[in-house]
């Protein structure tokens, strides 16, 4: 099995300044996407933060690529990313895994 990342951001600024980057910000997820790094994302509920689930070659380079998100680079959110093994799936991942 694979390992998946989930990152989980979580807002430090007003939503104010977090939705004056929303286009920048997904004008970087679909890069991720383009390039088969990202899996899904959305909104936290409440709306406090966002999740993303990343399937990467290593920890590092998630990293690297996260500290391109205009989030990070403006400080607007913090980022979690939380490893895991997937020891079980669906079949409907399995073009994932």
């Amino acid at each position: 099995m694979s390992i998946i990342y989930v990152v989980v951001l979580t807002y430090i600024k007003p939503l104010e300044e977090v939705d004056a980057q929303i286009p920048a910000h997904v004008e970087w997820l679909k890069k991720g996407y383009a390039e088969g790094v990202f899996l899904a994302s959305g909104r936290r509920i409440p709306r406090n933060g966002g999740v993303i689930l990343a399937k990467c070659d290593s920890i590092e380079s998630l990293e690297a690529r996260l500290s391109q998100d205009p989030f990070q680079k403006l400080n607007i959110a913090t980022a979690e990313i939380l490893p895991f093994e997937a020891t079980m799936k669906t079949q409907l991942l399995d073009a994932v895994f």
